[in-house]
């Protein structure tokens, strides 16, 4: 299969779970007619996509699993806005968790970023990221930035792709500041871009301590691409509105939670 045509199969599959999302149930044969593919193909999008447990192929169609699906890569100056006391509250505590002399680094995204507005003080410290806005904001204090190289994702303000995977190959840190856009407990962490998906697996693999930062609207949420399971992470930073099921889940996993 060819980048072109895996790229539109990944899009309308989104599409797929988007409507899905929306309206509860779709049919084979309206959604053959709204991508112009046969039956065949979007029986198999179906099938694919409820293997991932995404939807539930019904006769003639499929319909909506309880579980919230996250399928739009929404801009990140619309991101910035939602439960922002709660992501400020995550910030702060986190920052709590790093030292000088750390080499740390920040994964793009709209609590990331309130991680990065609490680091300023900071005399001897190495950020690596990703992100343009958490890199600019950080060129007015004495933390140590690097960024490297990539394509630019103008929704999310971040850089990936070959050459920044070839870049953070070149690091081994202390701590990841990892977001997300969903977070099932059982199924593990994910985001809606494919590419941002690959290079959190690197950030991954090159951390001492794999921190993730995200706040309770997040669980129970899964995105169209898988990050990691929930035995890659050592540390979850949440709000006071995560649930008593999910907390007592996450930390039987081995996983210490911290609410902020």
């Amino acid at each position: 299969m060819g980048s072109k045509e895996n790229k539109s199969t990944v899009s309308r599959r989104i599409a797929i779970l988007d409507k899905l999302n929306k309206e509860g149930q779709v049919s084979v044969t309206d959604l053959s007619g709204l991508f112009g593919v046969s039956e065949v193909t979007v029986r198999n999008d179906l099938a694919q996509l409820e293997k991932k447990n995404m939807l539930l192929r019904a006769r003639g169609g499929a319909m909506k699993v309880k579980q919230s699906y996250v399928g739009l890569d929404y801009p990140l100056s619309d991101k910035q806005k939602q439960n922002l006391q709660e992501k400020m509250d995550i910030g702060k505590k986190c920052a709590e968790l790093i030292s000088e002399g750390n080499t740390v680094i920040l994964d793009s995204g709209s609590t990331t970023f309130e991680v990065a507005k609490n680091l300023m003080n900071h005399n001897e410290l190495t950020v690596i990221t990703n992100a343009l806005n958490i890199a600019t904001h950080l060129v007015k204090s004495k933390v140590n930035v690097i960024v490297p190289g990539g394509s630019l994702r103008k929704n999310s303000l971040s850089l990936v792709g070959i050459l920044a995977e070839k870049g953070f190959r070149n690091y081994f840190c202390d701590k990841l500041f990892l977001g997300v856009d969903g977070f099932d407990i059982t199924h593990g962490i994910s985001t809606p871009s494919i590419e941002e998906a690959h290079l959190n697996q690197i950030m991954i693999e090159i951390s001492k301590e794999v921190i993730v930062v995200c706040d309770s609207s997040k669980f129970e949420k899964r995105g169209f691409a898988f990050i990691a399971p929930i035995s890659k992470i050592d540390v979850v930073v949440t709000d006071k509105n995560i649930s008593t099921e999910a907390k007592l889940k996450l930390e039987g996993a081995g996983v210490k939670v911290i609410v902020a």
